[in-house]
């Protein structure tokens, strides 16, 4: 006897789809065979997700169709998973151990999609057992109870993991929060500035880290979105100024500003953005007659 189908669509996740792994392996263990092709769409049932809403065009040829479902952040915030498919946990060794949020940033949807800050697991409903390396998705794990934080990065020394984590919030790092942090081997040390506002409490952040032997990190900062662009150019020369890496991320509102993606050329050429200024990069890399503005006087 044939075995059931079920078609399993990413339109445009970079990274493991943890909705879409959860249909995977609820109808796997069922027996059905999984596959991930358009051509099935309609004929099979058939889980689409779209987390970016720019690529929500791509999900008209999915619309209407029988036994398919849509869904993710990029379609409606709204849609959730049946329970009993929700409540699956593949260990894919990508996860979270925590949802929600305490911040409510205008940018962002997670306030609206999952709350306030939840405890919803531990490394061991993650983790496969066999991998040296664990992804948390937690959006802000320093805002989750001290006790949870210290029982989930114990759990990664426990078994010896390499972490790399979705960014902690520097605002809310302490002396005992960086002691934790640094317990555990890292890929990188993820953080964010996402308001000018916040320029205090990044450094005293920054100074915590660093006194507690985490001298650099990568920040990530949301540009051209309620900020001006001399206030992100500031925010990335103290950045600089602070021997911390950073990484540009250009809102919707300036995605094809030319200024912005030279910005963003700079700051995301790590090596480029250490060693130089803008103006120093903008020199280099544009043409004459394009050597306008403040930058050239």
């Amino acid at each position: 006897m044939k075995n059931k189908i079920v078609n399993v669509i990413n339109i445009d996740s970079k990274i493991p789809n943890l909705a879409l792994e959860k249909v995977k392996k609820f109808y796997k263990d069922k027996g059905y065979d999984i596959y991930s092709l358009d051509l099935l769409a309609g004929k099979e049932l058939t889980y689409v997700s779209c987390i970016f809403d720019w690529n929500i065009n791509k999900l008209k040829k999915f619309e209407g169709k029988k036994d398919c479902f849509i869904g993710g952040t990029g379609y409606d915030l709204t849609i959730k998973l049946p329970k009993e498919i929700d409540q699956v946990k593949p260990k894919i060794n990508i996860g979270f151990t925590s949802i929600g949020c305490i911040r409510k940033c205008k940018f962002c949807v997670v306030p609206i999609k999952e709350g306030n800050i939840q405890v919803v697991g531990d490394i061991y409903d993650i983790w496969d057992g066999k991998s040296k390396t664990i992804e948390l998705l937690d959006n802000n794990i320093l805002a989750a109870p001290i006790e949870h934080i210290k029982k989930i990065f114990g759990q990664i020394k426990k078994e010896n993991l390499t972490l790399r984590e979705n960014g902690l919030d520097i605002r809310l790092v302490t002396d005992e929060k960086a002691q934790i942090i640094k317990s555990v081997s890292h890929k990188e040390y993820h953080f964010a500035w996402d308001n000018i506002k916040d320029e205090n409490k990044v450094r005293k952040g920054i100074d915590i880290l660093k006194r507690n032997g985490i001298n650099r990190g990568i920040f990530y900062v949301i540009v051209g979105f309620d900020s001006t662009f001399e206030e992100d150019l500031y925010r990335f020369n103290v950045l600089k100024g602070l021997n911390q890496r950073a990484f540009c991320m250009k809102h919707k509102n300036v995605r094809d500003d030319y200024m912005y993606r030279k910005l963003s050329s700079w700051v995301n050429s790590q090596s480029i953005f250490m060693k130089s200024t803008f103006e120093e990069y903008l020199k280099g890399n544009i043409k004459k007659e394009d050597r306008k503005g403040k930058f050239f006087d």
